[in-house]
């Protein structure tokens, strides 16, 4: 018999069964190490220090026009502490968009032009004798700066590259018997023409692995180039306004590191690299014969690490798949090493990394 009483228990009863349940599926909270996630105060926090992006954006926007992507690169570049490999042909606003973007920072800018008689002090500094002082003292090369172009890089020989490949690894450099930091923050943007092979000195597999991101810039649309025509014939070039400080930087790429990432997002990420290892065990045989060599390791260090700062730039307080798809082709297409059979085939690594998107599952 149904009392008053008895309706009141089982009302309770059910409240608290259905809380249970919600507490349990509450996105706000995670767990990741027996610890408790709170989503909302990430994303309170990343809205917070993110909002600096906006603003960056919208100063770069005054010169550069379109390049969303190569933008949106170097930004990923410069919170993940990483380096940026350009490709494209040249007059695409290469030199320029590093240029625009240390002024929107108020960072300090050197450009270095690699050309064969290229030295390696002429990059990380030597040490000169001072007659007036009878000694020697350090003359620091261009490398001390906090955005370095490094333009056609793979002109200059061998020895260039590891200089500056070296210090972009270890963010130091050595001139006699001192050892100087970098700048913080320290940005590599390097350059390379795809067309011009004469003359030129390609990069080593190990050497193009310590870029973060291998970005390839195209040509900009029709509407685009109309409006770089009319900028371009304009009286006076608009003005650069220095909108972040290097301290909000530095803050920013602390921030980034604490963006959460769920567990089945690294899953996902692992299976993208050890799909180009060995594409076998992920029933992509047909790229056995293609694939001379995966990604390393470090692919998927800054794989997960890119993804973040995408979803930071998206104002996100934890990553997705989309951004991990998003990143995907610049953090691997330099990573991933192709057989004669493939180039025969005229297949590509960003076509096998296409392969390998379509066949992991997404989380």
């Amino acid at each position: 018999q149904l009392t008053t009483k008895n309706i009141f228990i089982f009302h309770l009863a059910l409240l608290k069964y259905f809380f249970k349940i919600y507490t349990q599926i509450k996105p706000n909270k995670m767990q990741e190490n027996n610890t408790s996630i709170d989503i909302s105060a990430i994303n309170e926090k990343i809205e917070r220090e993110s909002a600096f992006i906006d603003l960056l954006t919208s100063e770069l926007s005054k010169v550069i026009v379109g390049q969303k992507s190569m933008i949106e690169r170097l930004l990923i570049g410069l919170l993940g502490q990483g380096h940026v490999l350009l490709e494209g042909m040249p007059g695409l606003a290469k030199t320029l968009v590093i240029n625009t973007l240390s002024k929107a920072v108020h960072g300090s800018f050197h450009r270095i032009q690699f050309t064969p008689d290229l030295l390696p002090a002429d990059v990380v500094g030597t040490m000169v004798y001072n007659f007036k002082e009878n000694e020697f003292t350090v003359k620091k090369g261009p490398i001390f700066a906090n955005f370095v172009l490094a333009d056609e890089i793979n002109r200059a020989p061998a020895k260039v590259q590891s200089a500056l490949l070296e210090a972009m690894q270890e963010k130091q450099v050595t001139i006699g018997e001192t050892t100087y930091k970098l700048d913080n923050p320290f940005l590599v943007l390097a350059t390379q023409n795809p067309v011009e092979q004469e003359g030129t000195y390609p990069l080593p597999e190990a050497q193009v692995d310590r870029f973060m991101l291998k970005t390839i810039v195209d040509y900009p649309k029709m509407e685009e180039e109309q409006l770089i025509i009319r900028n371009s014939l304009k009286e006076s070039a608009a003005t650069i306004n220095p909108v972040v400080s290097i301290a909000q930087i530095i803050k920013a790429q602390e921030t980034v590191k604490e963006v959460y990432m769920d567990e089945k997002i690294e899953k996902y990420i692992l299976d993208i690299v050890f799909a180009t290892r060995y594409p076998e065990k992920y029933r992509l045989d047909s790229l056995k014969p293609l694939i001379s060599f995966g990604a390393s390791p470090r692919g998927s260090i800054n794989l997960a690490l890119a993804a973040k700062c995408y979803a930071f730039i998206k104002r996100r307080g934890y990553v997705i798949p989309e951004d991990v798809r998003a990143v995907v082709h610049d953090v691997l297409r330099h990573r991933i090493g192709i057989t004669y059979e493939a180039e025969a085939e005229n297949i590509t690594s960003e076509d096998i990394i296409n392969k390998v998107l379509n066949q992991v599952q997404v989380p």
